[in-house]
């Protein structure tokens, strides 16, 4: 009798349960403050595609972008609510106020003026302009955030700032403000069915859209490589738990502008497991920049402790509903990755 009852509990033992874990760049920010609040309550067509994007994934923690942020968290309760309408419940989620529009009274891109976008800490036309979010089906443990947004560039260990033969560009004064982030790096503490889970997370500067001092590849470049000093433990508290790198790196391994030696380092790092999730046919692209073409660029990269059951990329063929709702919501695409722990018994 012993013997049967083990063998018939031999599959749930086995069985792991999985957590699924998204990152999106929704491409919802809008051009003043308000007006995404006011789209998403409204039905517009663009959130409704991006709502029945995120219901096809299903995630159970999702990294977003492109989502602005306000002091009183009104667009992401209205997307939380949109999406539970949906029979997607987050009842948790995460947000901060970004580097995006945070005005400076410095010209921070060398054009010899002062108080536009692009002199912002982050670029943005308004305070919040294209943040990011974190949504959860389990708690977050909010209190435990590391929050690096507040970083200045100068103070990553080993940073590299842009310079002429003049000196520091644009200015001293500049580079004696001027944050890292474009928008945020942020580790999230989730507590989750199979363990407390970090999500590192984050959306970084183009790589472009500079001179030849290529100011935005070398914030590029330290953004995407300040995950690895954490991870060696030279900034901020080292992740004790598994963790998940997600977000928007703005960088492919092997086209396009920018500092590609940056992402090709951190996906080769020991400590990190790349399941390259696919699209319906088999291709890596999680963007298209109909100027510049197809690229990879978001990720969700889980430690190597954690066991990998899916992965993929939501881009189904032409010809779908499905299809069609993901090429309206965004050029980028919904990226997931099924994470478990390996020989954990189910209670």
């Amino acid at each position: 009798m012993i013997r049967i009852l083990l063998l018939l509990l031999l599959p749930v033992i086995a069985q792991a349960e999985t957590v699924r874990i998204a990152t999106y760049n929704t491409e919802l920010s809008r051009d003043g403050p308000g007006l995404l609040l006011r789209d998403i309550r409204r039905g517009d067509a663009q959130v409704q595609a991006v709502v029945d994007v995120l219901v096809a994934a299903h995630p159970d923690i999702l990294a977003l972008q492109g989502i602005d942020w306000d002091m009183d968290g009104l667009a992401v309760t209205a997307l939380v609510r949109r999406l539970q309408a949906a029979g997607l419940d987050y009842p948790y989620h995460f947000s901060a106020q970004p580097n995006a529009g945070l005005e400076t009274s410095l010209d921070l891109n060398g054009d010899g003026r002062v108080y536009g976008p692009a002199d912002a800490q982050g670029w943005g036309r308004f305070t919040g302009q294209g943040g990011l979010v974190v949504l959860s089906r389990y708690p977050i443990h909010a209190a435990d955030v590391q929050d690096f947004t507040g970083l200045l560039w100068r103070d990553l260990p080993d940073a590299h700032l842009p310079a002429t033969e003049d000196g520091p560009f644009p200015s001293e004064d500049a580079q004696r403000i001027q944050r890292l982030s474009a928008l945020a790096h942020w580790i999230v503490p989730v507590d989750t069915p199979i363990g407390v889970l970090s999500l590192m997370t984050f959306h970084a500067a183009p790589p472009v859209f500079d001179g030849p001092e290529d100011r935005n590849g070398l914030r590029n470049r330290d953004e995407i490589r300040l995950w690895s000093l954490v991870l060696d433990g030279k900034l901020g508290r080292r992740p004790t738990a598994p963790f998940v790198i997600a977000g928007d790196a703005n960088l492919d391994p092997e086209r396009g502008e920018g500092r590609r030696e940056a992402i090709q380092t951190l996906l080769a790092d020991p400590r990190l497991q790349d399941p390259m999730p696919a699209d319906s046919t088999g291709a890596l692209t999680t963007v298209d920049w109909k100027a510049v073409g197809e690229m990879r660029v978001d990720y969700v990269l889980p430690s190597v402790g954690l066991q990998v059951t899916g992965a993929g990329i939501i881009w189904p063929e032409e010809g779908t509903s499905l299809h069609e709702a993901a090429s309206q919501a965004s050029r980028h695409r919904l990226v997931w990755v099924d994470v478990a722990v390996p020989d954990r018994p189910l209670n």
